[in-house]
């Protein structure tokens, strides 16, 4: 048979995918299905109060609206504290999510116990929600800002040490060998060889990080870790919806404000 009537007799046709890995994504696919079925009538969801729903959110628009303007005098205190809570909690982070990192990064660590250690740290740091972390330094420290920076920093190790490990490990290494041969001590050849080469990553985490915790820490407060959090739970907690509205307004300006921050020293930066 010719190779012309071989292929007319046999024509390829393109798959993207085999017929077992197509059998196998729509299987997972399946299961992705089911499992969001089981979620949701695992859960006591009382599918009636969402009839009104829409009405209720309505209602609440209403009382909200207009805005208690002249109370807004009164946010400037906490709105400050909200932000001193995400700086000193990003400061903080700093001094301890750096060596962290350089325990966590596989060709920095010491040995295997180290690096156990630093991983660990870094999951540890992420696995837990900042209002959790809040929960427990308001326990320890007493309602107030202490527990908020703390819960801030806490959370943050992770993040801003994975993120420098993760640079750490993929350096240059061609430097560093240079500099090791020339006798360096193993300080020497983090500080000249390693430091300069993740800096610009240090530099643009910790101004992203920065920008998270100014909306983390404005929530903060419902747990009383400080913050303009404190102030927005008790209007809601005695139904002054205009303050609230206000009090919304002001988070939502300053988290615009910090976004821009942000994106101009990350410009900066790279």
């Amino acid at each position: 048979m010719t190779p012309l009537k071989h292929a007319a007799k046999h024509p390829e046709i393109w798959r993207r995918f085999s017929p077992r890995q197509a059998l196998l994504r729509y299987a997972c696919y399946l299961g992705i299905v089911a499992v969001a079925v089981w979620s949701v009538s695992a859960m006591d969801i009382t599918w009636f109060f969402l009839l009104d729903a829409h009405v209720q959110a309505l209602d609440m628009a209403t009382r909200m609206w207009p805005p208690e303007a002249g109370y807004s005098r009164k946010l400037l205190t906490p709105l400050i504290e909200t932000i001193h809570i995400a700086t000193l909690g990003t400061v903080v982070t700093v001094l301890v999510a750096f060596p962290v990192a350089f325990l966590a990064a596989r060709n920095t660590t010491f040995n295997a116990l180290t690096w156990f250690i630093g991983r660990f740290i870094l999951v540890a740091s992420r696995s837990v929600n900042t209002v959790v972390w809040g929960l427990l330094f308001v326990a320890i420290f007493g309602p107030g800002p202490m527990a908020g920076i703390w819960a801030i920093t806490f959370r943050s190790i992770g993040f801003l040490g994975k993120l420098v490990a993760e640079a750490i490990e993929e350096i240059d290494t061609g430097v560093v060998e240079a500099i090791e041969s020339t006798g360096a001590s193993r300080l020497q050849v983090l500080w000249i060889g390693i430091l300069p080469q993740v800096l610009p990553v240090i530099y643009g985490t910790t101004v992203y990080r920065w920008d998270i915790n100014i909306r983390e820490s404005s929530v903060l407060g419902f747990v009383g870790a400080g913050g303009i959090g404190i102030v927005l739970y008790a209007a809601i907690n005695q139904f002054r919806w205009q303050e609230v509205s206000v009090i919304l307004l002001a988070v939502f300006a300053v988290v615009i404000l910090s976004e821009f921050v942000s994106a101009a020293v990350r410009r900066r930066i790279t």
